[in-house]
C-alpha cells in the first residue's frame, strides 16, 4: 500500500490523472466549510479523553478536502477553506502546509511528488475503539457522507482496545508525512544481537609497545562486553546466525588489527556521569570549498572531508604521513619474500600530510572509510558513489544507480557491503565487487537523508525527509521497523554498541531513542536548538554524544536513559509509551564551539571523543 513509486517522479510513474481522479466524486463545494466546522465542533465537545485522539483526524481531512476542492477547479472555495482552517493544524505541519498553499490550480497537482504520495498512501491514525465508535456514530447520524467517504478512502485507522492516548503520547509519535506506523509494521522479529567474535589469541608480551604506536592500526567497530575481549562463548539468543548473510573472511592483516584493537581496549577509559570523556575538536579553517561530510577511521588515524567543490580530502592525524604505492616498474624490483615487503612497496617520495581525490562532479555529501582502512567511499550530488583506494589514492569504481543526488553512504562494519541513500527516495545495498546494487530498499515517501548499518551488519537503518526512520533486513530487503515521531527531516542515526537501541536526530533539534526489539520510542532528549547532524555512542555505550548546527556538542547519559525502561508486553501491544520528561537529568554536559557547526563525532578506542566541523566566521 505504501511506496507506490519506486523511482522519483518522472520515470514510470502511475498516470497522475488516475491517482488524482479519486478526487472527482465531490460534494457541494460550498458545504465543505460547513462539514469541517461541524466535525470540529463535535470533536471539541467530546470528553477530554477522546478529544486528543479524534483531533488527529483534522490534518489529513483538511488536506484531502482542500485537494478535492482544488482538483475540481473550485479555486475560490479552496482558498477560503485553507485560510479559515489552516491555522488550526498542529505547528509541526507548517512546512507541509506551506507547500500545500502554493497548490491552487489543478495543473499544479501534476508532477508534485509529495502530493501524489499523500494521495496514494493512506494516512495512518491510531485511535482507541471507544473514540472511533464516537466518531463513526456522529458522522453516520449527520449523514455527513463527504467526510465519511474521505475517512474510508484515504485514512487507515489502526484501532486498539484499551485506554485512549493522551495528547502528549500522540504528539510524541505524530508528525510524519503519512501519519504513524501501523502497529503491524513493527511486529516482525529483529535479530539485534551481535555476532560472535572470532577467537584470536592475544600475545602477552609488552616489548612491542613502541611498534604498536607506530603501526597502531586495530580494527572493526565491534563493541566488547569487557576490556580483555574474553566474550562469553555462548551465542546471543537475539543474534542472527553467523552465516545469515555471507561476510568476508578475516585476512591475516585483519587479525593483526584485531589484536591491536584488543590491546587498545585494555586502556579504554570507563565513562559515566562522573567520568566524562575529553573532547578533541578538529576545526576545518578556511574551508571555503564548503565542508559537507566528515569521517574518521575506526583507529582514529585518518580523517577525511567531503566538500561542496566536489573534492574529497584525506588527512593523516598521526605523525605517519600518507604514501602511495610505488609504480609497477619499481614494484618489480622488490624482493617479494622479504619480511618488510609491505613497507617496501610504499613510495616515500609521495609522503604528505594530506591527499586530494578528484573525480566527482558535484558536492560530496557522504563519506565512509572501510574498516580495514584500504578504501574510502564518497557519495555525491552527481548521483554516483565512488570507491577510492587509500593505497594509490585513485578512484577504483563509480557506482551508478541513483539518478539524483546521493545524500549518504556507509560501509558495513565488516567491510565489503555498503549502503547508499538519495533523493530518489530509495536506499541501495551494494557489494564493492558488483556494479549493480544487491538490494533496493523502497518505501520512504521522500529523500533518504542518512543511512547506517547495524553493528551485526544484518540490518540497515535509513532516515528520511518524510520524517520517519525505517529498519531494513539485508537478507530479503524487507522493512522490519517504521519509527515515527520526528517533526523534521532526519539527519543523524546511531546504533548502540550492543545493537539493542537506535538514536536519531533531526532538524527539529530532538534526539529520539528507540528500542529495536519492541519497536518503541523509549526516550526523547531535548536541548539542541538546531538541526542535529551527528550522533555517536561511546565504545561501551554509556554515553551518547550529539553534535548540532547550534555549534554545540552535548553528552547524554545513555545508561540511565535505557535502564529506566518499563517495556512490558502491554506497552508493546498498544504502543503507549509514557515518556518521562527527564532531558535535564540525562544531559551530562554542553560544550560550545566559537562558531563551528558540529558535523561529525567519533569515539576513539580509548573513549576520547573527536568532533569535527568547519569554522563559520
Amino acid at each position: 500500500m505504501f511506496g507506490v513509486f519506486t523511482e522519483a517522479a518522472g520515470e514510470d510513474q502511475p498516470d497522475v490523472n488516475v491517482v488524482l481522479s479519486a478526487y472527482s466524486q465531490q460534494g457541494d463545494p460550498a458545504l465543505y466549510e460547513v462539514y469541517y466546522s461541524g466535525l470540529k465542533k463535535f470533536i471539541e465537545s467530546v470528553l477530554d479523553c477522546h478529544r486528543a485522539e479524534l483531533s488527529q483526524v483534522f490534518y489529513p481531512l483538511f488536506v484531502h478536502m482542500y485537494l478535492e476542492l482544488v482538483y475540481n477547479n473550485h479555486e475560490g472555495e479552496a482558498k477560503a477553506f485553507f485560510e479559515k482552517f489552516s491555522g488550526d493544524q498542529e505547528c509541526y505541519y507548517e512546512e507541509d502546509l506551506r507547500i500545500l498553499s502554493s497548490l491552487t490550480k489543478k495543473e499544479h497537482m501534476r508532477g508534485n511528488e509529495t502530493l501524489l504520495d499523500f494521495r496514494t498512501s493512506k494516512f495512518v491514525l491510531r485511535i482507541s475503539r471507544d473514540s472511533y465508535q464516537l466518531l463513526k456514530r456522529h458522522l453516520q447520524e449527520r449523514q455527513n457522507n463527504q467526510i465519511w467517504n474521505i475517512i474510508q478512502e484515504h485514512l487507515y485507522i489502526d484501532i486498539f482496545d484499551g485506554m485512549p492516548r493522551s495528547k502528549s503520547q500522540i504528539d510524541a509519535m505524530s508528525g510524519s508525512l503519512a501519519g504513524e506506523a501501523k502497529r503491524e509494521a513493527n511486529k516482525a522479529k529483529v535479530y539485534y544481537g551481535l555476532l560472535k567474535e572470532p577467537e584470536i589469541e592475544l600475545p602477552l608480551d609488552d616489548e612491542d609497545e613502541e611498534a604498536e604506536n607506530e603501526e597502531g592500526k586495530p580494527k572493526k567497530k565491534k563493541p566488547k562486553k569487557d576490556s580483555t575481549g574474553s566474550k562469553s562463548k555462548k551465542q546471543d539468543p537475539n543474534a542472527p546466525s553467523q552465516t545469515r548473510i555471507p561476510l568476508p573472511e578475516l585476512k591475516d592483516s585483519d587479525k593483526l588489527d584485531k589484536i591491536m584493537y584488543m590491546k587498545e581496549s585494555t586502556k579504554r577509559i570507563r565513562l559515566g556521569p562522573d567520568n566524562l570523556p575529553s573532547i578533541c575538536f578538529y576545526t576545518f579553517l578556511n574551508a571555503y570549498q564548503g565542508l559537507t561530510a566528515v569521517d574518521v577511521t575506526d583507529d582514529s588515524s585518518l580523517i577525511a572531508g567531503g566538500f561542496a567543490d566536489s573534492t574529497v580530502r584525506v588527512w593523516s592525524v598521526t605523525p605517519k604521513k600518507l604514501r602511495k604505492v610505488k609504480t609497477a616498474a619499481d614494484l618489480n624490483l622488490i624482493d617479494k619474500e622479504s619480511d618488510d615487503v609491505l613497507e617496501r612497496i610504499m613510495d616515500d617520495k609521495t609522503a604528505s600530510e594530506s591527499k586530494c581525490l578528484y573525480g566527482h562532479s558535484g558536492a560530496v555529501y557522504g563519506i565512509s572509510f572501510s574498516p580495514d582502512r584500504n578504501y574510502l567511499l564518497s557519495s555525491s550530488e552527481d548521483g554516483t558513489v565512488r570507491l577510492w583506494s587509500l593505497l594509490t589514492f585513485t578512484c577504483l569504481v563509480g557506482y551508478k544507480g541513483h539518478n539524483y543526488p546521493v545524500w549518504d553512504t556507509q560501509f558495513s562494519p565488516y567491510g565489503y557491503y555498503f549502503v547508499s541513500g538519495g533523493h530518489d527516495r530509495v536506499a541501495r545495498l551494494w557489494a564493492t565487487d558488483h556494479h549493480q546494487p544487491l538490494r533496493i530498499f523502497a518505501g520512504h515517501l521522500a529523500d533518504v537523508t542518512c543511512t547506517r548499518f547495524h553493528p551485526n551488519a544484518n540490518y540497515v537503518a535509513t532516515g528520511s525527509s518524510d520524517r520517519t526512520i525505517r529498519l531494513w533486513d539485508v537478507l530479503n530487503g524487507n522493512c522490519v521497523r517504521i519509527f515515527t515521531g520526528h517533526k523534521g527531516p532526519i539527519h543523524a542515526l546511531a546504533f548502540s554498541p550492543n545493537g539493542k537501541f537506535l538514536a536519531s536526530g533531526a532538524t527539529d533539534g530532538r534526539v529520539l531513542l528507540w528500542d529495536i526489539g519492541h519497536g518503541l520510542m523509549v526516550g526523547e532528549l531535548k536541548g539542541h536548538t538546531d538541526t542535529i547532524y551527528s550522533l555517536r555512542f561511546s565504545r561501551d555505550g554509556e554515553i551518547l554524544g550529539s553534535g548540532s548546527m547550534d555549534n554545540t556538542v552535548r553528552l547524554w547519559d545513555a545508561m540511565k536513559a535505557f535502564d529506566d525502561l518499563e517495556t512490558d508486553d502491554f506497552t508493546a501491544a498498544t504502543g503507549h509509551i509514557h515518556l518521562q520528561d527527564n532531558s535535564q537529568e540525562l544531559l551530562l554536559g554542553t560544550y560550545m564551539t566559537k562558531s563551528t557547526p558540529v558535523i561529525h563525532l567519533h569515539f576513539t578506542r580509548r573513549n576520547l571523543l573527536l568532533a569535527a566541523g568547519a569554522y563559520n566566521p
